[in-house]
């Protein structure tokens, strides 16, 4: 079974805890079977975030896929969610073992359409028993620039390669970037900076939209801050548009166009 977790929080969830209203997972393996790791993590309605992460020595990339997996929906199994939450995974694996096949597979007394053991039964097993009635999972595209399923697969491969990333531990806005490594000068605070600018660039250039609680991660406000706004308004050397179904685009502006450099300063 894979090693025990580094948790982002510890303790029960209190009666009055914020809303999960996003949460991601990815797994990393270096081999293939090989050193392995995982991450995932929740975002909440306040804009605080929590992160979970491990290695193991000796797996493969599916079972890390799944251990990560597992996490969430053990976590999630005590916390208030979000009615329209669900787990976002590139995976497809994950998806269609966790939607399709276990019901064949539980039929033929875990055993394939080719009449072979499941591989990984035990993980399998473990996921059935966690289940979650109404919280599905979704696909995601890898390196596709969602910033929660990057964040995952940057917390697995540092695993992977025996790092110890910093997880956010109920911070707003979360950690974007792996723990600084010694030889890197420039302080965390500044590499973190960086790593939004240039994701925010690629969302930008790949005309991605964002939902209100990426758009509050990447911006690094809490969403209520947010929520009321429908007009256009300007983070850095962004337009952040309004586009349908309460979701937003982000937009470079030409330099030296002279407006506001940050949109707070028109909203409050």
């Amino acid at each position: 079974m894979p090693a025990d977790p580094v948790p982002s929080t510890t303790g029960s969830a209190q009666a009055d805890a914020p809303r999960v209203v996003a949460a991601a997972c990815d797994g990393a393996c270096s081999g293939n079977p090989g050193p392995g790791g995982w991450g995932c993590l929740l975002r909440f309605e306040d804009g605080s975030v929590q992160e979970f992460g491990a290695a193991e020595a000796a797996t493969t990339n599916n079972r890390m896929e799944l251990t990560a997996a597992l996490t969430l929906l053990q976590k999630l199994s005590v916390l208030p969610r979000h009615p329209d939450l669900t787990i976002r995974t590139d995976s497809k694996y994950l998806i269609d073992g966790y939607t399709s096949w276990m019901r064949g597979w539980k039929r033929k007394g875990w055993r394939t359409a080719a009449g072979q053991p499941v591989l990984n039964r035990d993980l399998w097993e473990a996921l059935d028993a966690a289940r979650i009635a109404d919280l599905p999972f979704t696909y995601v595209k890898g390196h596709s620039g969602d910033p929660d399923n990057d964040r995952c697969d940057a917390i697995a491969v540092a695993f992977s390669r025996g790092g110890r990333p910093s997880l956010a531990r109920g911070e707003y806005g979360g950690l974007m970037v792996e723990a600084a490594a010694p030889e890197q000068p420039a302080p965390a605070a500044l590499q973190q900076l960086l790593s939004r600018l240039e994701l925010a660039d690629r969302l930008a250039a790949g005309g991605y939209s964002l939902s209100l609680a990426e758009l509050a991660q990447l911006v690094e406000k809490p969403i209520k801050a947010l929520a009321d706004r429908e007009e256009p308004w300007r983070w850095r050397d962004w337009q952040v548009l309004p586009v349908e179904d309460s979701r937003w685009r982000l937009r470079r502006e030409a330099a030296g166009s002279g407006q506001s450099q940050d949109g707070e300063r028109q909203h409050g």
